[in-house]
């Protein structure tokens, strides 16, 4: 990352236990240079024994990844970054209304039968990704599931998270797969209006539909990493986290560089 999203970064990660006297073995390697680590694995698709010499060992930067994922910032650090830019872009910090799709990826031999699953829509083996974004195209929130769980059932989990973490949102855009019962159930315990946006019968050939572009932009972004072409964590945990960091580090580049925003 440049000195000048390291700036944006470094207030947003924890203070370490041992500079507040809490005790513990002080860290051997600086924050930036295991950020820098971890996104270059994401962006280039290699191996965690694979990691240049450039960088810290290997299994120091898997230790960071890995506290990162079970205790550590988690999605607090993306939500931190995307008040700043949707500030930046003129909108309130907290967003009013999302839009929510879902993208199956094929899942690497190493994903376990137990978490992955076979897309019969799109006719891939492996994982699914839902997420939710706000009108700029930043990540509101991400679940990892095997591929054949439905929309219907992923997407009542992910809203209730988000409906929850994002107590001002009230109107997502969805798709014609989260028809049904799902928008009532949403109106009546999340208060939350979920809006079709449904694909004429008499559209031909590739059409920009309102709103559901912004997701789809979100998901071209992730598969320009490789790590993210394909879904290679054994744990959905991983996974997931992948996600984050990716739009965290995405966010960051559009907070330290000319305002380009169209939402």
């Amino acid at each position: 990352m440049t000195d000048a999203e390291w700036v944006v970064v470094r207030p947003l990660l924890p203070v370490p236990g041992w500079i507040q006297g809490q005790g513990g073995q002080p860290e051997a390697y600086c924050h930036r240079a295991m950020l820098d680590a971890i996104g270059y694995l994401v962006d280039n698709g290699i191996k965690w024994r694979a990691m240049p010499a450039d960088f810290p060992p290997w299994d120091r930067v898997y230790a960071f990844f890995r506290r990162w994922r079970d205790r550590g910032p988690g999605p607090r650090v993306p939500d931190r970054v995307r008040r700043q830019v949707r500030e930046r872009a003129g909108h309130d910090a907290l967003p009013t209304a999302g839009v929510i799709d879902s993208r199956s990826v094929k899942a690497d031999a190493v994903v376990g039968a137990g978490t992955r699953g076979f897309d019969g829509g799109r006719l891939v083996n492996g994982r699914k990704r839902y997420v939710v974004v706000d009108t700029l195209g930043l990540l509101l929130g991400v679940m990892v599931t095997a591929a054949d769980v439905g929309d219907r059932a992923a997407a009542h989990i992910l809203l209730e998270q988000v409906a929850a973490a994002h107590h001002r949102l009230a109107l997502v855009w969805a798709d014609g797969g989260y028809t049904g019962s799902l928008i009532e159930h949403c109106l009546a315990a999340f208060a939350l209006v979920l809006a079709i946006v449904k694909r004429s019968d008499n559209m031909k050939g590739f059409v920009v539909l309102p709103k559901r572009w912004i997701v789809e932009r979100l998901f071209a972004h992730l598969m320009r990493s490789r790590c993210l072409a394909r879904d290679f964590e054994r744990r959905i945990a991983s996974a997931e986290v992948m996600i984050y960091w990716s739009m965290a580090a995405l966010m960051t580049r559009r907070l330290t560089r000319p305002h380009r925003d169209r939402g």
